[in-house]
């Protein structure tokens, strides 16, 4: 069977969000894995009851990101940049927070991306050339 997921990233939202299902008759499935609350619904709800929960969910998402926010401002803050090396691997290199927000507000993440993958590929496949010899055998070749 089909199953509606509403996630939270905050147990006092899922919480509320689970209360008020049970307030409503229904008994979803939940799951809880490390930072991550994960309520669960059949999928054929009628569209009243559907649109009812969609709202409070919509609301309550309101409240995950203050909650959220609020836990970044108290310094649990951490962030990374995703590293895709040439062999496939997928790494996560752990970024101060203050640092890739400045980044972030002038790059777009596609950019940023770029500018990852152009040093990981020189650190991986090294070239000792000086610039300006790869530009003119680039344009040589």
């Amino acid at each position: 069977m089909k199953m509606l997921e509403y996630v939270f990233f905050h147990s006092q939202p899922f919480d509320q969000f689970v209360a008020y299902l049970k307030e409503l008759g229904l008994q979803p499935e939940t799951e809880i894995e490390e930072d991550c609350w994960e309520a669960r619904l059949p999928e054929d709800l009628d569209d009243a009851l559907s649109e009812k929960i969609e709202e409070r969910y919509d609301r309550l998402m309101d409240l995950n990101q203050q909650l959220f926010d609020e836990e970044q401002d108290e310094g649990y803050h951490t962030a990374g940049v995703v590293v895709n090396l040439k062999d496939g691997d997928t790494v996560y290199a752990k970024v101060d927070p203050a640092l890739l927000a400045k980044i972030m507000g002038v790059l777009t993440p596609v950019e940023f991306g770029d500018v990852v993958n152009a040093i990981v590929d020189a650190v991986e496949d090294p070239d000792e050339r000086t610039l300006c010899q790869r530009t003119r055998d680039e344009e040589q070749g």
